[in-house]
């Protein structure tokens, strides 16, 4: 008996077009098509304590439990992280856009200020985690690969809090909000 493998015919397709912007430009603009978590990465103590709003914090592993997150080499965020070997994600809820916008820097707010008008505790690493986010991830660095404007950090997560609610998304510019259990929309 012989075993024949059905023949099929594919055609090649044209090439998808191409973006008549500049690469950096197009990628930019392809990104911001996907909906990414809003967080604030916080690091530093006391006066030197600092943060940023990020899109690009997630987990690596839960065996061993480790977080990610990139961060502009030339940002204060970037520094604090350095000088104290910690810092700690903070998943914002739908109703924390102005933490999102504060730690973006809107309005010029740089630092310590950029905490005001929200409760924080510290955990074990001591970094700060906002006490009404949706869960906080504190890490302590375990790595960190620089490439280009961003640093990639790995971080050792040594205490979760999980306070649940809906999460901040951020999608074309725009802040929007998941909620668990949500029906897609066709």
């Amino acid at each position: 008996m012989s075993l024949r493998q059905p023949t099929r015919s594919f055609e090649i397709p044209e090439p998808a077009r191409l973006s008549p912007e500049p690469i950096p430009a197009s990628l930019k603009e392809a990104m911001r098509h996907l909906v990414g978590g809003v967080s604030v990465v916080t690091a530093g103590l006391g006066d030197e304590r600092t943060g940023a709003t990020v899109t690009s914090a997630h987990s690596l592993s839960v065996d061993p439990e480790t977080m990610v997150v990139s961060i502009n080499r030339s940002s204060s965020t970037w520094f604090a992280i350095q000088k104290t070997g910690h810092f700690c994600v903070n998943l914002l809820r739908a109703d924390q856009q102005d933490v999102a916008d504060r730690f973006a820097g809107r309005g010029g707010i740089k630092g310590p200020q950029r905490y005001e008008g929200a409760r924080w505790s510290v955990l074990e690493t001591g970094a700060a985690a906002l006490d009404d986010a949706v869960a906080s991830v504190d890490c302590e660095v375990e790595h960190i690969l620089e490439r280009h404007s961003h640093a990639v950090i790995f971080g050792a997560v040594r205490a979760v809090v999980i306070r649940g609610g809906p999460a901040l998304v951020y999608s074309h510019g725009r802040y929007g909000e998941y909620r668990h259990g949500m029906e897609p929309v066709a």
